[in-house]
Parts: C-alpha cells; structure tokens; sequence
C-alpha cells in the first residue's frame, strides 16, 4: 500500500469523519469578485501574494527609538514585488497608535499599486496580544488546558481578537493545536496539553471565538491551527529537529486535533518546520494536498513557518537549490511562504511560472484563497484600524478575564497536612528566581518574541513578591510579615542563596519559594536535561532542612523534574505561566481567596527518562524487574494527567450507565453523582475515560472522551450526564483504520468504574 493511500485510509476513522461532516465545500465568498481581480493580475503580482515577508525588511537603517519605514523599500516590496502578506514587529512593543500609523502607511501604498490589493497583516497573538503596548496577557495555553473549560478559552480569544483587532492586524497565528507529548520541547507552553480530546475541544473553541461567524466584524480576525502535523514531538526534543513517529501513533495522537480545528473553520494553516520520518513536511504533497485538503477537507490559506521553504535546500537538503526548494514547497501545496527576510521566493517562482515548471492554475488556486481570505476580512472594503475596532482595546473586563483566567489555571499539585491556605498572618519569607522575575510569569510572546525584557511589561504588572506585599498591605497584616531575597535578574546567584535563605528562615513560619524556567520562545528555550537546575534544587533542599513548612510555586512553562520535591516540600502549586494578573493570582489561592480546582493537563514525570504520557499502551504498565517476576505500575509520574486537588473535598458515587449494550447507531449515557463533602464551595472537574479492554492492537490503558466543570456548595451534589457513541471508542488499528471493534469496555470517573459490551449492529 502507498503511503499516501495508508494516509487516507486511516483518517477516514468515523472519529474524524464526524467531525468533517459539518465542513462546508470549497467556495469562495466573493468568488466573482477573485476572479476579476485574478483576470487582471500579471505572473509577477499573482506571486506577490504568495509572499510574506517580516516588517524588519522595511525598517529605515537610520531610524533612532521608535519605527519608521524606509519609503523606498516600502516601494520596492508593494510594487516591485507586489508583497500580498507582512508579520511581525521590531525589536520592542509598538503602542496601538504606532501600529496604527504602520498600517495605514503599508496601506496607502498597497492602495497605489495597478492592481489596488490591500496587505494582510499577520501576528503570534498566542496569550494575549504580543508586540502591542498595554494589551492583555492570559495564561499560555498549558494552563488555559488546566482549566478544563471551553468557554473560558473562548472568552480569551475573543478578547485576543478584539485587541489585535483594534491594533489594526486581522490574522492572528493561533492556536497552536500541536500536542504536548515531548516536554523538552520549547514550545511545550503552547500546547494545550497531551491529550488530543482535550486539544482539539479547547482549539475549537478559541477558533469560533476568533473567527465569529463574519470575519469582516471589527471583533474578528482570521485564526491560524498551527503547526501541521507532529512537530510538537521531536526525538531529541530540540525545536525544528526532526520527529519519528509511527504511524499509528501519528494518526491516532496528532492528527485529529487539526481535523477538529479544520471542521471548526479555521481560515489558516501553517506548517510544521520539521520532518517526520525524514520527509520535511513543507515538502510532502501527500500531508499538505491529499491528507490537509483532501482528507481534512480544509479550504483555507497555507502559509510555511519561518524561512521554511528555503530551508527545504538550506537545512532538510531534499532540494538541489533554492529555485528547487520553491517549486517543491508549492507543488506540495504551500500557499504563502513566510520568506520573511528577502524577496528570493518571488524571485524563484515567477521563473519556475514562466518556464512552465510551475503552472498559472496552480498559482490562480493559492491567489484565488489568499484574496478570497482578504476579502472575507473586509480588507477591500477598509484595510485601516476602523474605529469600532480601536474602541475595544484595552478595557477593564479584559483585566478582570485575565485574573480569573489565571486563578482557574492554578493547579494545587500537593497539599501535606493541609498547610494551605496560609494563615492570614503568617510570617512568610519568600525565594526563588521567579520572586521577582516578570517573564517567568509570562513566557513566550509576552510583548516582546522571548518575554524576557522586564521593562516591557506594564508598570501595573506585579511579581509574585510584589503581589504578596500588596496583600499584606490591604490585609492590614503588615508587610513586615513578608521577608524577601533576590533579584528581578532571573540568573542571579543572589536568588539561589541557601546561606541566605537558612539565615532569613529563623523569622519565618513558612517559606515560599518561586521555582521554575526564565521566559523563552521557540529554539533559545532548548534543553538537553529536564531536570530543575540544580542551583534551585539545593535551594529547596536548604528550605526543608530548616525544618519550617516549604510550599513550592512552579512557574514552568513545561514540566521540570523536581528531585525530590514532591516528597519533602509541605506544598506544591502549578501555577504555569499565568499571565498580566498571574501574581496576584497565585497569592488569592496561597491565602484562600480562590479554591483551587484545575488539573494537570500532561503527566508530571518524576524522573527525566520516563516520559510516558497517561494514555501510553497497557504494556507501559509492566515491568520485569527481576528474572522470572514481572511488576506492573510502570506509569510512574510525579503526578498523573487530570491530577488536581481543592480545598474542599469531593465525592463521586453512583455511576450508572442507561445500558449494558451499546450498538454501532446508538448512543450510551454515563451518569455520576458528585458531592461536596468539604466545608467551602469549590469546583470539581469532572472526566470521563473509556478503556478498550482487548483490541486488535495492544490498547491505550484509558483515553479522556469526556470532561466538564461543576461548582458546588458545602453538601450540594449534582448529577453529570454524558453521552458516548461507537465513534468515541475508536482507535487506529495495523491498517491504519479507524475503527471500533465489538468488545468489551471499561468507563471510569474518579475510581469509580463500570463496564459494556459494544456490538457492531
């Protein structure tokens, strides 16, 4: 069987297939308006679209603070080049005005071209809007993952919209629907997580809030479901290095978010810059064309990563040349290149076109996509910041969002002898890197690429230590009950100082360390260890060894390996990276002002070599320790996926499912009774996983189909009802199927579990 044909056959699993259902056909919404546009367009201006370039490209080399563009490159990309697309920023935020003016001087221009096409301006928006002064930061989508709530995710992209929106860019790169298997990877924090259910319900969400139902409404912007396919999982871990991945687990694991995300209408797409099984996909016409387009069944605009068609020659060296390296990239069905730095992909493609290499119809399919996008953006009617837009940026509700999204997010790991929440007046001394490091709360994309520079972030925006001295103060505790050590400087020795911190310990009821990762994005935020760093692992030891209480805050964009953490601090809290109100956040669940109740959305390794996610096949589950005896218990993480605790107490009892058999057109309700049998309200997250008992391939010890949210009063029970169909017990067989073989199966929530038999009738 050819690869292609065994791609096809197994995403035509009824899993997928349910999804794609609901997409429409390939039709432009101003078909007739394309076509004209397409009638009077040269080679050279057809091309012009397909290219991307990044707003450096236009800079004046003399320009001193702020930016200004150099009026003759402007020139020379708009009507030499005929540059359809632009992204990015300089080194530094821009306030919404100067976006404003960027805008609106790249459009007076493209506005003077022989053909009048406006340019469509695209971001990295992935929290929050980045680049743009004063914009809301939320919880990267690692943490918005922990809060198990779809309408939460909605509710940030909607915001996110409206501030990119009114900074005067309609296409927003995001979301990332990679799945978090692989927590070397730098780009760990994008994800939602490893669970492709998961994914794929948040991603969906966030793309019909980004989107609405018109992209021309100043609340809207184009969405972009990044990176297609597998590059969130690379051997080595390192970003754009190559993956290996089997098909099964490639079909089975990262595929179906995308075909979600695909069914949801997302406009764009942008592609992995990797390989899998040394096939760059930027080159694979059996991804882009016949599983993206033909299977999927997406009709949007494909645009390549960063230099990544380039690259194709440059780095995967699949491709003689650069020339080369274009026509493979387009062929494979790249649609816009994001060069970003040069004009050479136009340079290339208008000869390949010209020397009949490349076909006019094949360009007409990508330009007819790109104008239609624009079109349906409202580009053509007004391509400037339109006022209604600008009025939605920056109001207090998104602050509000902000705070509560970060409080959902936090997740209580650990609570010995239920040290938390502090008392009121406790005496706290407070240590770590992340005290008084802004990016550590923040991560990549946080107004600047890395989110590393402090003097971004708004002067409103707290620190951790910050945040714990303004509760004292309005508390009227006294901030002298709040002891420090440190530096804002992430890397100072003065933050890991166990002499210190033992010296300052005498004073304290309780110590509070700050642990974790400085802020990173993309390849400088590769690792060759998982582990923390060892300078803030003795740090914690030094805590312990004063013998007062030590709550743990991880502030991590992926899961560190702690040492021995987990068993010797009285408390550890995952608080990811919360964002503009994540401090503050943070201390109302130290305090008690907020009950805790997100759960983990990967599993937390306990060591750096057992990186086994929750859903691994049974056979993870044995070990052979000695000759002759076999153990199970071979999942051994830190802590599990969904873990999460409160500071109240749940119950969950009377599972019942509405029949012992399920056949192929039915469906199966699961029912459970959830009770609050603590002292204070709180919100239980509930989920529910089906395991397929025996199966054709070694099954998934439990896959997540279910979740959903229920908050509760002391003593208050409530009934969740859930339905399952023979889709949700699909899996990828040896053929590379989806199906849903006739057997038994186990549903669990909480430990509870119950059992049925499915029939193919």
């Amino acid at each position: 069987m050819s690869q292609s044909k065994r791609f096809l056959k197994c995403l035509a699993g009824v899993w997928i297939l349910a999804c794609l259902t609901i997409l429409p056909g390939v039709a432009f919404a101003e078909d007739q308006r394309v076509q004209a546009l397409l009638a009077e367009m040269s080679i050279e201006e057809k091309v012009g679209q397909m290219t991307q370039i990044t707003l450096a490209v236009l800079f004046d080399e003399n320009m001193e603070g702020g930016i200004r563009l150099d009026p003759a490159k402007l020139k020379e990309a708009i009507h030499t080049y005929h540059v359809g697309s632009i992204l990015n920023t300089g080194s530094r935020s821009l306030t919404i005005e100067e976006w404003h003016e960027v805008i609106k001087t790249i459009q007076d221009e493209a506005m003077k071209a022989n053909v009048p096409i406006p340019v469509l301006y695209g971001i990295d928006a992935i929290h929050g809007v980045t680049y743009t002064v004063g914009s809301t930061l939320f919880p990267h989508n690692i943490g918005l993952a922990a809060t198990r709530d779809a309408d939460l995710a909605a509710k940030i992209a909607d915001v996110t919209a409206k501030e990119t929106r009114a900074s005067g860019i309609r296409w927003n790169f995001d979301p990332v629907m990679d799945i978090g298997r692989n927590p070397l990877w730098s780009r760990f924090e994008e994800t939602f997580g490893e669970d492709s259910y998961l994914a794929g319900v948040l991603g969906a969400a966030m793309i019909a809030a980004y989107e609405k139902d018109d992209l021309s409404r100043p609340d809207a912007v184009a969405s972009c479901m990044k990176h297609f396919v597998g590059y969130s999982d690379p051997a080595n871990g390192k970003d754009r290095t190559p993956a290996y991945i089997a098909d099964v687990e490639l079909w089975e694991q990262h595929l179906p978010s995308f075909g979600v995300a695909a069914a949801a209408g997302a406009s764009t797409a942008m592609i992995n810059s990797a390989s899998i099984n040394g096939m760059p996909v930027h080159g694979s016409r059996e991804l882009l064309t016949d599983v993206l387009r033909g299977k999927l069944g997406f009709d949007g605009l494909i645009v390549s990563d960063w230099q990544d068609v380039k690259r194709l020659h440059s780095r995967h060296r699949v491709a003689e040349s650069p020339r080369e390296a274009v026509r493979m990239g387009v062929e494979a069905g790249i649609d816009m290149s994001m060069v970003p730095h040069d004009f050479s992909f136009a340079d290339h493609l208008v000869s390949l076109a010209k020397d009949g290499e490349i076909s006019e119809e094949r360009l007409d399919r990508s330009v007819a996509t790109i104008l239609d996008l624009k079109m349906r953006l409202g580009l053509f009617d007004n391509p400037y910041a339109e006022p209604e837009a600008v009025s939605n940026f920056g109001l207090p509700e998104y602050q509000e969002l902000a705070l509560e999204a970060a409080r959902q997010s936090i997740t209580l790991l650990k609570n010995e002898d239920k040290i938390l929440p502090l008392a009121r007046d406790a005496r706290v001394l407070v240590a770590g890197p992340a005290a008084h490091n802004l990016g550590a709360l923040h991560g990549s994309w946080s107004y600047t690429w890395q989110g590393r520079d402090e003097k971004a972030y708004p002067e409103s925006t707290l620190s951790f230590v910050e945040a714990l001295i303004e509760r004292a103060r309005v508390s009227e505790v006294g901030t002298n009950r709040i002891t420090t050590m440190g530096k804002p400087d992430f890397e100072a020795d003065e933050n890991v100082d166990a002499n210190q911190l033992t010296r300052l310990a005498d004073n304290a009821d309780v110590i509070v360390l700050a642990l974790g990762e400085h802020a990173y994005a993309e390849s400088p935020g590769a690792l060759d260890d998982l582990n923390l760093p060892a300078a803030q692992r003795q740090l914690a030891a030094a805590a312990v060894a004063t013998g007062k209480p030590v709550v743990v805050v991880l502030f991590e964009g992926r899961p560190r390996v702690l040492g021995d953490i987990p068993e010797t601090a009285a408390a550890v809290i995952q608080a990811y990276r919360p964002g503009s109100r994540g401090a503050e956040a943070v201390v109302d669940v130290l305090y008690g002002e907020h009950n805790p109740s997100a759960v983990l959305p990967y599993s937390y390794p306990r060591y750096s070599g057992d990186i086994t996610p929750y859903d691994r096949r049974v056979l993870a589950d044995i070990q052979q320790l000695k000759p002759g005896k076999v153990t199970y218990g071979g999942y051994k993480p830190a802590w599990p996926f969904g873990h999460g605790l409160s500071y109240t107490d749940f119950e969950f009892d009377n599972l019942r499912l509405d029949r012992d058999v399920l056949e192929r057109n039915e469906s199966l309700t699961v029912t459970v009774q959830v009770t609050n049998t603590g002292a204070r309200a709180g919100d239980k997250i509930v989920e529910l996983f089906v395991s397929d008992l025996y199966a054709s391939l070694s099954p998934a010890h439990k896959k997540l189909r279910r979740f959903a949210r229920v908050s509760l009063q002391p003593g208050e029970s409530e009934t969740v009802s859930f339905q399952l169909t023979a889709e949700n017990l699909s899996f990828v067989n040896a053929a590379l199927e989806w199906v849903t073989e006739p057997g038994e199966f186990r549903v669990a929530i909480g430990d509870l579990t119950a059992t049925f038999d499915f029939v193919d009738k």
